[in-house]
């Protein structure tokens, strides 16, 4: 109960830090996109380091909550984020949910429940071929840095484009929640000595600084509905792939159990769709945000 606490609690504060950071970036200049001074740029908006606060401390209860539990927990209610991003959004805008947001709100409340309760996610032994663990890494890693290489090309629409970076995050904080459950783990059997002298913490900031370029390059050049529902899909994805793949982690493979658990995941992603593109969602302005002078940005 604790880990499934921490885990909503973090999820609550990365929806809210979401919807803010989109407030800010998109009125961000675009000749910045994809580039690290549109970081420098968003740190003088006071609004974007509220955003950023909020996400630290989603983070810092994520990662307490990956120390606590197993990846395949933690991820699926990681991913509820939307609905607290939805909250915030429908207060801004004053839309009612209506059909497509009561039915986005069950199919993704259903789903990480069924998940859950089908698979009993639980840990166990962890893969002992190093190998297997860096291929799927590197898989993941490259497919986040492809679709982001595909976002920055010209003839790409600018929907896509968002989309594409969405999932470009999301793969690489899917690959940053193992690890940091792998440096969790490390700290806990040894301490600070043992965790600084590992690679995983260095990975995870720099995986960190361009997972946050991917999403807020993301923000700035399109509507929220376009890139967090992307984003929010493909994290616990990742992070369920990693899990299973190379952190040990178990789940029910019995044909009743796997029938559920991807009728869950079916479910997650739907209701993701369907939250992500309501129109409670703040639309933004992307590349056409007028600057808060009342100026179009350049």
């Amino acid at each position: 109960m604790t880990v499934i606490l921490l885990a909503l609690g973090a999820a609550c504060c990365l929806g809210l830090g979401f919807v803010l950071q989109q407030a800010a970036a998109q009125y961000a200049p675009m000749k910045d996109y994809l580039h690290f001074r549109l970081l420098l740029d968003l740190v003088r908006m006071p609004l974007w380091l509220a955003g950023i606060g909020l996400m630290v401390v989603g983070m810092a209860l994520g990662a307490v909550a990956l120390g606590m539990g197993d990846i395949t927990l933690v991820e699926p209610l990681l991913a509820t984020n939307l609905l607290f991003a939805m909250a915030l959004s429908r207060r801004l805008t004053r839309q009612r949910l209506g059909r497509t947001g009561w039915a986005g709100l069950w199919l993704l409340a259903g789903g990480v429940t069924a998940f859950i309760v089908a698979g009993r996610p639980r840990g166990g032994s962890r893969s002992a071929d190093p190998l297997w663990q860096w291929l799927i890494m590197g898989v993941v890693l490259a497919l986040s840095l492809l679709l982001a290489a595909v976002a920055k090309h010209e003839l790409v629409h600018v929907s896509l484009e968002a989309s594409l970076l969405g999932v470009a995050a999301g793969l690489l904080y899917g690959l940053q929640d193992a690890l940091t459950r792998i440096s969790a783990e490390r700290f806990g059997r040894g301490g600070w000595p043992v965790l600084l002298v590992s690679w995983q913490p260095y990975a995870i900031l720099v995986l960190g600084v361009l997972s946050l370029l991917f999403v807020q390059s993301a923000f700035e050049s399109a509507p929220l509905r376009l890139s967090l529902p992307a984003l929010t899909a493909a994290q616990p994805l990742a992070g369920i792939v990693c899990g299973v793949g190379f952190l040990g982690d178990r789940l029910q493979v019995t044909p009743g159990a796997l029938a559920w658990e991807a009728a869950g995941i079916v479910a997650i992603v739907s209701g993701i769709v369907l939250i992500g593109t309501h129109p409670a969602m703040p639309p933004g302005t992307g590349r056409a945000a007028p600057a808060p002078g009342g100026c179009m940005a350049p």
